[in-house]
């Protein structure tokens, strides 16, 4: 089954690329690597707003982190299609870096990207078996909840 396949079987229609916030780009390919910009979680179109053991839960969070990963989806398959291929292409996913937005005493943050992490499993299969890192963060831009950055390598 084709990565677009599989996200049709989940019922996931793919956002275009986002605009970017600040003075960046919202991907690098460098030989056979692309780099994609942090992605912040978004809720019916804006910053997905909360902190971590204050004003939400680790669901919550999953939630969150998970609707991040569709979004970084979404600027892969632009990113994979300026390099004139495909998802389908994506030879492994290498690295997810997750910042959440937490309260000092929040322990959960790898709770919470496994929403992330989970759902690229799911989508890419073996493929999508990553290195990652989960932080807790004092804010994030926007206050949002969850961003997360990826690392994928093209065949």
């Amino acid at each position: 089954m084709s990565v677009h396949e599989k996200l049709k079987s989940l019922g996931i229609t793919l956002p275009p690329v986002s605009v970017p916030a600040a003075a960046y780009v919202p991907f690098v390919q460098t030989g056979h690597l692309i780099f994609l910009s942090g992605h912040i979680a978004r809720q019916d179109g804006k910053p997905w707003v909360g902190q971590l053991g204050l004003t939400m839960t680790t669901d919550e969070g999953k939630a969150a982190a998970r609707a991040v990963a569709i979004d970084l989806m979404g600027t892969l398959s632009a990113a994979c299609l300026a390099a004139g291929k495909t998802l389908d292409d994506v030879k492994r996913i290498v690295k997810v870096l997750s910042l959440v937005n937490s309260t000092p005493t929040y322990t959960e943050q790898h709770l919470v990207t496994n929403g992330c992490s989970e759902l690229i499993g799911q989508v890419f299969g073996p493929v999508g078996a990553h290195a990652r890192s989960a932080f807790g963060v004092a804010q994030l831009p926007m206050g949002a909840c969850v961003e997360i950055e990826l690392i994928a390598e093209l065949a």
